[in-house]
């Protein structure tokens, strides 16, 4: 039995579709931004809105506001757009197209597209520039020594099927309702994630609850043999990072779990040259800034830390270290209610002086043994559920190149 498209394609276009330069269906052409930029940017209600990519939503569609405006003047000199024209950027994310639903300037990161609509459907136009071919056929022309973006004459030369509009409305609406589809699972997904996240929290208190009434209560400073925090080494100096080799660890790389690498590295003059130190392999890592702070983690190898990490060397002869990084984890609310300042950052003192149940060492064990267990569920599934949801766009990408995927035909 024939879907929809198919009959309409047997119908409309038996002998295939029409291909065409993009430059010779619609006007494309690269923005323009007045210089220099703060003469012209206005706080005045009646400013123009400045659209820059640095606005957007990189996972978004629509553009429908934006941080700054400019003045008549500063639109004079720049690129004006309407709503329902596209722009695609042609530097950082890459070949990335938006719907306008303002009226605006575009800088010279973007490029714009518009005066389609005889040919295209601004949503069938959307999903053909997000296709592989398409996309395919920009990196192949930008991946030169010659080229680094994606300019105008690139875009204008790009290949395109024009199937008729009937079909194109067709498409897009299998399309909308496979992205429906997609949208609701991956909602359902990542519920279900914070579900087992708030169960396991819950569980995490009621346990460490039971056993604290009978238990010693000791500051981290009491349970520590050291604690120190690290430090950064002078980016002026790139003979503290060039072929560096110690592993160096940042706050953003700390997210309540065991450490087994991290993304920097410094040199041996690097960790000379600054407050940066060695540390050991299993000591308690606690974030004491920005967004980061208050997360913890175990760093299973020796590393070194930035200033923004408080490390504890926990004294085996009175806590086990899991335990702790349990105990810490379980008063993340209590700890970041005590953030500081603009950035949020969190007083080394107070971490210090953070008061912990501490039990005798066999029944610690058995905690750790049950919340290391509860830990590796949810492991598996912040692990699984984002693969389930990248299988899905890959799925739903597969589906939309076939639909997009048309019989060229032959004059």
């Amino acid at each position: 039995m024939m879907s929809r498209i198919e009959e309409l394609i047997e119908r409309l276009c038996p002998d295939g579709v029409e291909y065409k330069a993009l430059g010779e269906i619609m006007t494309i052409e690269r923005g323009a931004s007045p210089r220099p930029i703060r003469n012209y940017v206005t706080e005045s209600p009646d400013g123009i809105p400045w659209i820059k990519i640095g606005d957007v939503n990189p996972d978004g569609k629509y553009i429908t506001e934006t941080k700054e405006k400019i003045t008549k003047e500063g639109k004079e000199r720049s690129r004006y757009l309407q709503s329902g024209d596209f722009v695609l950027s042609n530097s950082m994310s890459f070949g990335r197209p938006y719907i306008l639903k303002i009226d605006g300037c575009i800088h010279d990161g973007w490029l714009s597209l518009r005066e389609f609509e005889k040919t295209y459907s601004p949503q069938f136009l959307y999903h053909l520039l997000r296709s592989s071919v398409v996309q395919r056929y920009w990196l192949s022309k930008v991946n030169t020594s010659s080229v680094s973006n994606l300019n105008s004459e690139i875009v204008k030369q790009t290949p395109a099927p024009v199937p008729p509009m009937e079909v194109q409305e067709e498409i897009v609406r299998v399309l909308d309702s496979f992205a429906e589809l997609e949208a609701e699972l991956e909602a359902e997904l990542e519920a279900e994630l914070e579900a087992r996240k708030a169960q396991y929290a819950y569980y995490r208190r009621l346990l460490l609850e039971k056993h604290a009434a009978s238990a010693t209560w000791l500051s981290l400073s009491d349970v520590s043999k050291s604690i120190c925090s690290g430090g950064t080494p002078n980016k002026s100096h790139p003979e503290y990072y060039e072929n560096g080799n110690i592993p160096w660890l940042r706050t953003q790389e700390v997210v309540f779990s065991d450490i087994y690498d991290v993304s920097g590295r410094i040199t041996q003059a690097g960790l000379d040259g600054s407050s940066a130190r060695w540390i050991p392999a299993n000591c308690i890592i606690v974030a004491i800034s920005g967004a980061s702070a208050g997360r913890c983690g175990i760093n299973k190898i020796p590393l070194a830390t930035n200033q923004h990490c408080l490390n504890l060397e926990i004294d085996d002869s009175i806590a086990l270290y899991r335990y702790v990084f349990h105990c810490i984890s379980n008063q993340y609310d209590e700890l970041i209610a005590k953030k500081e300042g603009a950035r949020g950052d969190l007083n080394a003192s107070r971490i210090k002086s953070l008061t912990i149940p501490v039990p005798s060492l066999a029944a610690q064990a058995k905690i750790v043994s049950i919340l290391d267990s509860f830990d590796a569920l949810v492991g598996d599934m912040t692990q699984g559920i984002p693969a389930e949801i990248e299988a899905r766009r890959k799925q739903y990408a597969y589906y939309r190149d076939k639909l997009l995927s048309f019989k060229e035909k032959v004059a």
